[in-house]
């Protein structure tokens, strides 16, 4: 089965710092470009970050010089580290790359001020 699984999530006090990890099954991450994207209560999806298939990275004005993608092609993962949390990046992140159709379950990031 093709998907993507996230993971990493949790609660954190503002400042602190998170890592997710999106772990691909069926799909080599390695030669695909990946994204995080996440959806706060109440507001549409946005886009967070890409790498690309040979390692270029991408962020959105709000997260840049915060977060940092990264990938390990021996573990067929990409990983999004969040530093300086802010209670505006509360939300539920999910990771997307093209060849797997739809979202998968994402993961909770609560950050409390």
């Amino acid at each position: 089965q093709v998907q993507l699984v996230e993971s990493g999530g949790g609660l954190v006090q503002a400042g602190g710092s998170l890592r997710l990890s999106c772990a691909a099954y069926g799909v080599i991450l390695s030669i695909t470009i990946i994204d995080w994207y996440r959806q706060a209560p109440g507001k549409q999806r946005e886009w967070v970050a890409t790498i690309s298939s040979g390692g270029s990275t991408n962020y959105a004005d709000s997260v840049k010089g915060r977060f940092t993608i990264s990938r390990d092609n021996a573990k067929n993962s990409v990983y999004l580290q969040m530093n300086s949390l802010k209670p505006e990046d509360t939300a539920v992140y999910y990771c997307k790359t093209p060849s797997v159709g739809g979202w998968g379950q994402g993961t909770q990031v609560t950050v409390s001020s």
